[in-house]
């Protein structure tokens, strides 16, 4: 996987770089700042980007939300010292895969890398509770002029919102092949203005699409 990290320590690109590289990921290019990551985003077109949140310039929620805006296929991934809840749900809804905290174990770390290249939500247990509980409060009914989702999305929805995020296992729940689940899913996205699959379970818990 190509990588671009951002963060405006030295010493942590260096651990992480290395990090990455022993496990056969290729590390495109490094920022300072937000500015940086979009910058060299748009030139390098990296697989995932790892965003700190406390940069100068342009912080990461900003710099992510540029990104997933104007580079919707590249997956940003928030890795971050902060365990704020705000900082949490602001990164999720600006467009992020995942967030992920610096304290973590190298194992988990991994881990949580292959989920957000097989585009699922990237989260620990703790953060995804904490995450599905603020989505989860009541909030005013969904825009209007929404284009409905057919029953199959809606399916398709429903499953996501129950944890089963991966296109294998979506297809094999659904009966469907791995390409029609894919096609669903983004029209699912596309319909709710939505970047990635993270966002589209917050949304439908928030907006109560699903029961």
């Amino acid at each position: 996987m190509r990588i671009l990290i951002a963060d405006d320590h030295a010493l942590f690109r260096d651990g992480l770089r290395s990090l990455l590289l022993a496990q056969g990921h290729d590390v495109v290019g490094e920022a300072k700042n937000g500015h940086e990551a979009v910058s060299l985003a748009r030139e390098l077109k990296p697989d995932m980007v790892l965003m700190d949140l406390q940069m100068p310039e342009l912080d990461g929620i900003a710099a992510t939300r540029a990104l997933t805006a104007e580079l919707p296929e590249v997956k940003v991934l928030i890795l971050t010292a902060s365990e704020e809840e705000s900082k949490l749900f602001d990164a999720i809804k600006s467009g992020a895969q995942g967030y992920l905290l610096k304290n973590l174990e190298a194992d988990a770390f991994f881990d949580l890398l292959d989920r957000a290249q097989r585009g699922e939500p990237a989260l620990t247990p703790a953060l995804a509770r904490k995450l599905l509980q603020e989505f989860a409060r009541p909030t005013e009914a969904s825009s209007s002029d929404e284009e409905p989702l057919t029953p199959r999305e809606r399916e398709v929805l429903e499953l996501m919102v129950e944890g089963i995020t991966s296109n294998r296992k979506l297809a094999k729940r659904l009966g469907l092949s791995e390409n029609t689940v894919k096609f669903h899913v983004r029209n699912i996205l596309d319909k709710l203005r939505l970047h990635n699959r993270a966002e589209v379970v917050g949304y439908a818990l928030r907006h109560k699409i699903v029961p």
